[in-house]
């Protein structure tokens, strides 16, 4: 809304476009798709597009819609032709093809940063599920911390760099296999923990179940857990802890 009165008061759309804004403010409807434009005002966050079961041309319609009204827009489960098909019609939109986002303005200036998030993976395996988190709270504007690679397999890899996100306001914990690393760093930080099980691991790893109950069963305090494989889940709750946190 603020975005739309300042092109207004700049002369740089008219007094309908205005109108048909307020008109359309709880959501515009596309025939296969309502989008909740009034999301902005409600959650500090338009509505984000999950693209999985959606086609190329319903992803490009909604992210152009979205778009013509937001200076930040955010895609998940995108394929690369998804991505190639909305940076044709959307200017300035980009594709992350390891978290398989799309995305619009997640550049923060530093006048926009509102929190610190570290991103914390297991494996190298559990990297599109970790990007997704971590473009997910940038996009949001939080800054973000990535420490990838430092499992349990070598705890010493994690221990070397406890120093890099010791002023992060929220710390995501992505792993798949038995889940352990969340309840590691739980027991080492005062930090709050969201955890991520993901769906990497053989066969008794049920899918990240095996994770996902680990997580659940930690004892260590302060670890709360998102569904499998659920990046972008852990990225927004993170940003607006941080958020609340920076004051």
């Amino acid at each position: 809304m603020d975005l739309l009165l300042e092109r207004f008061k700049d002369g740089a759309i008219d007094k309908d476009v205005v109108v048909q804004y307020l008109q359309e403010l709880s959501y515009e409807d596309l025939g296969f798709a309502k989008i909740d434009h009034h999301r902005t005002a409600r959650k500090g966050f338009p509505e984000v597009i999950y693209c999985a079961g959606k086609t190329e041309e319903q992803v490009v319609e909604i992210f152009r819609r979205l778009a013509e009204r937001a200076d930040r827009v955010l895609a998940t489960r995108a394929n690369p032709t998804m991505g190639r098909g909305v940076q044709k019609q959307v200017h300035g939109a980009e594709y992350h093809s390891v978290g398989q986002l799309i995305t619009l303005g997640w550049k923060q200036t530093a006048q926009g940063i509102v929190g610190d998030v570290a991103v914390i993976s297991a494996g190298t395996s559990d990297l599109p599920v970790a990007e997704e988190a971590a473009i997910t709270a940038e996009v949001m504007g939080s800054t973000v911390t990535r420490v990838y690679d430092v499992g349990v397999a070598g705890l010493h890899r994690l221990l070397g760099e406890l120093h890099r996100f010791q002023d992060a306001k929220a710390i995501i914990v992505v792993a798949g296999m038995e889940g352990a690393l969340a309840s590691v760093v739980g027991g080492l930080l005062d930090k709050p923990i969201i955890a991520v099980p993901t769906s990497v691991g053989y066969g008794a790893a049920f899918g990240g179940l095996a994770a996902l109950l680990g997580m659940l069963n930690s004892c260590a305090s302060g670890v709360s857990v998102v569904n499998i494989d659920n990046g972008f889940g852990a990225g927004f709750t993170a940003h607006l802890i941080a958020r609340q946190a920076q004051g």
